[in-house]
């Protein structure tokens, strides 16, 4: 049904974590129009945070490891603390467990010490170094050479924080859509129509948290982003109930500092399950979830766009085993057990599997922090993948204090929680 009666300030494009976490902290709009500061969130699925919040394998980072100075480090360190406290005041359950990150070898060390200075350079208080002997008292199967500690991680289920988000937005009187696929975008005037499959809305600026389909909604909006949305899906085992005391908090490898992705790893979550995982393999579809989905769009999207073949061609070999380790449970259990030798095919069942909306650069280069751009009357959110849900918070009022600056819109600082 269109909605053209009302105008809004604001309309936000995307109900996952980044898009509602940017719509509470608007809701705190303030001053001589504090009264009638309208904001609406408009969602594709007939649920809220059903794709990359939805699919979060739950670990509140730490800040580890980002590049200090970068959007990355500065809003997942206030955001961690943020989401912390948001979790206590709104009784989401979390739990600030703590990591260890193993060297495997001694050539791993290196980039582990490179690890730590970056976590040291953004704020992580408490991490210590261990040896073989210290590791194996956190983490009786562990192996490796040496091990660092960080105490800042924690483990949380993103889909309860979303829906407690989306509480604190409706409290506020503000309109979340759900069934509302934007499929148009139209500039007269000052004013901005969206047409949506649940009829057309009226707003004054546009904010595009659309996740796997940001760049489309970018170009939608008139602008030009410059790169591409390549997904990944990434697939998890679970342990076997009988075998969940093999992991007591969780458990990372050193990740290969080329990559955005953290190698396969064990989580323990919330619910008292452990999971393993993830690979990073190209996915067919956007929202892809299985082996077998394929979008013919997106295909010919990806066939089609030069960067992602750059990227295939400097790194082809890792792409390889990737997928060796999707289709061979045996090949995927031979990474684990670099971390936990014990581990056996049998301690395995087929768990969930996320899909990391990833930009590519046209060159071929992934890129690695946050991408937001901004024009007169719009802000697209281009790359937020991990560690966005952690980092939520801050990012939302981030992009607040953009709208604040670009759309001449008043709000408080968020507080905390």
């Amino acid at each position: 049904m269109s909605d053209t009666s009302t105008t809004y300030d604001v309309a936000i494009i995307g109900g996952g974590i980044v898009g509602l976490a940017t719509a509470m902290a608007l809701s705190r709009a303030s001053g001589d129009r504090a009264g009638d500061f309208r904001l609406v969130v408009v969602e594709a699925e007939g649920r809220l945070a059903q794709h990359q919040t939805g699919h979060n394998s739950g670990v509140i980072h730490s800040g580890l490891y980002y590049k200090p100075g970068s959007l990355k480090a500065k809003l997942c360190t206030s955001g961690r603390e943020s989401l912390y406290a948001f979790c206590k005041e709104h009784g989401v359950t979390h739990d600030p467990c703590g990591k260890l990150v193993v060297a495997t070898d001694e050539k791993e060390v290196a980039t582990l010490e490179m690890l730590a200075g970056r976590g040291e350079a953004n704020g992580l208080d408490g991490m210590t170094w261990l040896n073989p002997t210290e590791m194996r008292e956190r983490e009786p199967n562990v192996s490796g050479v040496a091990g660092l500690w960080v105490p800042q991680t924690g483990i949380v289920d993103y889909f309860e924080v979303a829906q407690a988000y989306a509480r604190v937005i409706r409290a506020a009187g503000h309109q979340i859509d759900t069934h509302a696929r934007v499929t148009g975008v139209r500039a007269i005037g000052g004013d901005i129509t969206l047409t949506t499959s649940r009829g057309l809305k009226r707003c004054r600026h546009v904010i595009n948290c659309a996740g796997l389909q940001s760049d489309r909604v970018a170009r939608m909006c008139g602008a030009d982003p410059k790169l591409r949305i390549v997904p990944f899906r990434g697939e998890y085992y679970e342990l076997v109930e009988s075998r969940r005391s093999l992991v007591r908090n969780l458990i990372y490898p050193v990740p290969d500092p080329q990559f955005p992705f953290l190698g396969v790893h064990y989580t323990r979550m919330v619910n008292g399950g452990v999971e393993a995982g993830p690979n990073a393999v190209l996915s067919f579809k956007r929202e892809g979830y299985d082996k077998f989905s394929c979008s013919p769009r997106d295909c010919f999207d990806m066939a089609t766009y030069p960067g992602l073949w750059k990227l295939i061609r400097k790194h082809w070999r890792m792409g390889l085993g990737e997928w060796h380790r999707s289709l061979s449970k045996r090949a995927f259990v031979t990474g684990l057990q670099k971390l936990i030798p014990t581990i056996t095919g049998a301690d395995l069942k087929p768990a969930g599997c996320g899909v990391r909306a990833q930009a590519i650069e046209p060159d071929g280069s992934l890129v690695d922090d946050f991408r937001i751009i901004e024009s007169e009357q719009f802000i697209h959110v281009l790359n937020a993948p991990s560690p966005a849900a952690t980092a939520s918070i801050a990012i939302g009022q981030h992009i607040a204090e953009l709208a604040s600056k670009r759309f001449g819109i008043s709000t408080n600082p968020l507080s905390t929680p």
